[in-house]
């Protein structure tokens, strides 16, 4: 089945709203897990903007389950993941000022640079992701890089999925199919929901883990947060 992973930033974010330590992301954290999520994501960005570089330290000795952190490869972001040593790395080509990310990476154009990065982690025991677009030569070029797996960027699939989602989904059922045929694992997040995450699952049901945060955490605040993570794990058991 696959696996939930809940990126936990927007708890920071509303933290950092008001300063202090309401809500705690530390309790979240361990509370996603209690609740049933198989994974724990988080994206620290250089302006600390919601998930801080602390917070990864403090969240790193009591997470049981896997641990994600995702990022642009920067030296400290690197540094970072080096000192904590998660279960997986997804590294991601955002700019320091970007909102959310918004695109995948050109595996073609980075590949020496990605490769290089990939082999660090990789030396030092880290499970390594590229966050990719729904793209077949970018998929065979991220396998040139000798990372683990990629991450689908899946706000394309949610942006269509509304008016057709056979359509919306095609070009990620391709995707997923070529990296399964040269022997990348899957992973795929952005914009998954309650209303498309299982159409998804359907049509790609050998996607290994999911990350959701926004449409998560959004649907927390209505449902609570336990009730949530259970709904998005039925969602994901499709069997």
């Amino acid at each position: 089945m696959t696996r939930l992973s809940v990126n936990i930033n927007k708890i920071a974010t509303l933290r950092n709203a008001r300063g202090g330590d309401i809500p705690n992301v530390l309790t979240a954290a361990i509370d996603c897990q209690h609740f049933g999520a198989q994974g724990i994501t988080v994206h620290p960005r250089p302006d600390e903007r919601h998930i801080k570089y602390n917070d990864v330290r403090d969240i790193r000795p009591v997470i049981t389950t896997e641990f994600n952190i995702e990022g642009y490869p920067s030296e400290s972001f690197m540094d970072l993941v080096f000192e904590v040593k998660p279960h997986q790395v997804t590294l991601v080509p955002d700019p320091p000022d970007a909102i959310t990310s918004n695109a995948g990476w050109d595996t073609k154009t980075n590949k020496d640079f990605l490769t290089k990065v990939i082999k660090r982690f990789k030396d030092a025991g880290i499970r390594t992701s590229i966050f990719i677009d729904a793209n077949t030569e970018l998929i065979k070029h991220a396998k040139d890089t000798g990372t683990d797996r990629v991450e689908l960027y899946t706000e394309p699939y949610a942006i269509g999925y509304a008016s057709n989602p056979g359509k919306a989904v095609d070009p990620f059922v391709k995707a997923a199919e070529a990296a399964r045929q040269i022997g990348l694992g899957l992973n795929a997040g952005h914009d998954l929901s309650l209303d498309n995450l299982n159409f998804f699952i359907a049509s790609i049901p050998w996607i290994e883990e999911v990350s959701i945060g926004h449409a998560l955490i959004s649907d927390a605040l209505y449902y609570g947060l336990e009730n949530t993570i259970q709904m998005y794990l039925r969602k994901l058991n499709i069997a």
